[in-house]
């Protein structure tokens, strides 16, 4: 219990808005078929999250101003992605010190084009950590700030406490998500963990539209409208 009250005294301190343990038994096939047989092998996932400015996301309607774009892309991504790396690498570093291994996973980096995924998805062992539940638009939902915060994930043998369970699904018949996408990204199916990420998004879509359509190459209109986060703003 120390050493899971000195992990998340760290992260919280240096600036994580998020803080949870996931245990990745009931998960094991699925990571494996996406990082391989070495990701697969840990036991245990620290998941951290950093909330981004909602006076950035709520600007998003107007993307096509080279201004709102910019700052969206670099605070509300580049910044925060580079705040968690930093964090899970000093986090690491620290359960190395301890005699336990820790692997910490860029927060924003693919290692297959072809299924433009990550090593492991973020999202799961957030959601798997207790944070919220995989909403309609594929990203993990918070009850605090729906899904205006980005992830990273620490894969580690230290014996860290679970810190919560699976969040129930908690979108009903709301396909605002849905609704707003330019490019039909989403179907609208609900989140099951059996199923794979392709019954509910097409990834494909998103990054074409991002790369030849969207003006400075922004989105993120998803983000913006989910009413988890809209209706719930800090202030």
């Amino acid at each position: 219990m120390d050493l899971t009250k000195n992990i998340r005294e760290m992260a919280l301190d240096k600036g994580a808005d998020f803080f949870g343990v996931a245990d990745l038994s009931s998960a094991r096939r699925f990571i494996e078929e996406q990082g391989g047989v070495e990701v697969a092998s840990y036991p245990m996932a620290i998941s951290l999250g950093i909330r981004i400015m909602d006076s950035i996301v709520d600007q998003l309607p107007h993307r096509e101003e080279r201004s709102v774009s910019v700052n969206y892309r670099h605070h509300g991504y580049e910044i925060i992605n580079q705040r968690l790396d930093l964090l899970s690498s000093q986090i690491s570093s620290y359960i190395q010190s301890k005699s336990y291994m820790a692997l910490p996973i860029p927060a924003s980096e693919r290692y297959d084009d072809e299924r433009i995924c990550s090593v492991i998805s973020h999202k799961l062992t957030a959601h798997l950590a207790g944070h919220g539940w995989i909403g309609k638009s594929c990203m993990l939902i918070t009850p605090e700030a729906g899904p205006r915060v980005r992830w990273t994930t620490i894969l580690t043998n230290a014996p860290l406490p679970a810190t919560g369970t699976s969040a129930p699904q908690n979108c009903g018949e709301c396909s605002e998500c849905v609704d707003i996408c330019p490019v039909s990204a989403f179907t609208g199916v609900p989140f099951k963990e059996y199923e794979p990420r392709e019954v509910r998004y097409d990834a494909r879509k998103c990054e074409k539209y991002l790369l030849d359509e969207a003006k400075w190459g922004v989105c993120g209109l998803c983000v913006y409208i989910c009413p988890h986060g809209r209706n719930k703003k800090i202030g």
